[in-house]
């Protein structure tokens, strides 16, 4: 019976992708792309408010989260700042908890929220979290995916006008999806990064009652951001996957 149901899970599956029209799959790529100028700009917004909210106890970013490093037993995490806009990242290489120039001397609330979350990525690799050990693992693969998916399908789609071979065209799509997979498993570290991040605060008393609800709101938005790059990934397969498909038919 289990695999009955697996096989017309399986068949549903096939159908709706085979049926799937080109127009229809780049209807939601149109649709994602729109959500996700919206999570920007929302998130700007936040970013900008938040970032006018001083913390209580006057500290910069940097002081935070050298704060949360030590606490938790990581000394070996080097705090550093970078150029650009909300370029904060945590660098597994070489530890270094990179921070924005507005971050790393900010003494604000959004200021405190992006420093403890990118120290939250610091304590994932010190503890091994393994959503995080998956997705650096994929990063040399996905970075030459990202390169070759779309020349695969370009010259397969060309192929297939004249030989009718498809061949290349399914190996770009699984590339695609080779970084829809990384796109996904960051998902998880991203989020827990944050709950790291916002546990900390409250636990060690820095911040409390609207200005942590404030900090929750800004890392949720940031968070949501990666949640659309995920589903403009998907989108973005399953408009290949039409156009093959049309091809195909024609």
């Amino acid at each position: 019976m289990f695999l009955n149901l697996l096989q017309a899970y399986n068949e549903g599956h096939s159908q709706f992708l085979s049926n799937l029209t080109t127009s229809e799959a780049f209807l939601m790529v149109i649709i994602v792309g729109i959500a996700g100028m919206i999570v920007q700009w929302r998130l700007r917004s936040v970013v900008s408010k938040y970032s006018q909210v001083p913390m209580p106890t006057g500290l910069t970013g940097a002081e935070i989260a050298e704060k949360m490093l030590r606490y938790n037993g990581v000394n070996d995490v080097r705090i550093t700042h970078v150029g650009g806009y909300l370029s904060d990242h945590y660098d597994p290489r070489n530890k270094t908890v990179n921070l924005s120039d507005e971050v790393y001397h900010g003494r604000s609330i959004t200021a405190a929220a992006i420093a403890c979350h990118e120290c939250g990525h610091a304590l994932q690799h010190a503890q091994g979290y393994a959503p995080l050990r998956m997705r650096s693992a994929l990063v040399p693969l996905v970075q030459f995916s990202s390169q070759a998916a779309s020349w695969l399908i370009i010259i397969g789609l060309i192929m297939t006008a004249s030989s009718g071979s498809q061949i290349l065209c399914w190996i770009g799509v699984g590339l695609m999806c080779l970084s829809a997979l990384f796109s996904i498993i960051t998902l998880p570290v991203e989020y827990n990064a944050s709950d790291r991040a916002l546990a900390w605060l409250e636990q060690s008393g820095l911040l409390f009652g609207e200005e942590l609800e404030g900090a929750k709101i800004s890392l949720r938005w940031a968070a949501r951001t990666y949640l659309v790059a995920a589903l403009s990934a998907i989108a973005s397969i399953l408009y290949y996957v039409a156009l093959i498909n049309g091809r195909r038919r024609d």
